[in-house]
């Protein structure tokens, strides 16, 4: 038997011209479409994580936007990806934080994705170099996922 999973996927994209209180309107509608997925039998949401991009991505706080989503929902799965690994955006240890707290108020309901960013505004917006990025990648992914040892543990 195949099972056919339904989900929502936002960048918050805002084209020009800007005006007053479209940014508040577009996340108000993205949090009430949640809520109606939700309602509906949607099985996810998952919002993205990009920074500088003006018109591409309104999307720099995705924790944000999906905790306001797990006090509207009850059921639906948030999926928090990419969040950005080079640690000159966001330390490995306070993604673990945000991300174990998101799974804490939404009842257990975060999946977690990352990647290493790709744009030059991206990268450039925070000093990493493009080729640095996979290499940072590389070593933060492991501290995401590996327990910190017991206290008092010899370290090797």
């Amino acid at each position: 038997m195949v099972t056919i999973r339904f989900g929502l996927f936002y960048e918050h994209q805002l084209p020009r011209p800007w005006s007053d209180g479209q940014e508040l309107k577009l996340y108000q509608d993205a949090l009430d479409q949640v809520e109606i997925a939700d309602r509906v039998g949607f099985d996810y949401v998952w919002e993205v994580e990009h920074h500088f991009l003006e018109e591409y991505s309104h999307s720099s706080a995705p924790e944000v936007f999906l905790g306001a989503a797990s006090q509207r929902t009850k059921r639906i799965r948030l999926g928090h990806g990419i969040v950005q690994l080079p640690p000159a955006v966001n330390h490995p240890a306070r993604i673990a934080e945000r991300i174990a707290t998101l799974d804490l108020v939404s009842g257990g309901r975060v999946d977690f994705g990352t990647g290493e960013a790709s744009s030059s505004a991206e990268l450039g917006g925070f000093g990493v170099r493009r080729t640095d990025k996979r290499a940072q990648w590389w070593r933060a992914v492991p501290l995401l996922v590996t327990p910190p040892p017991p206290e008092g543990a010899a370290s090797r």
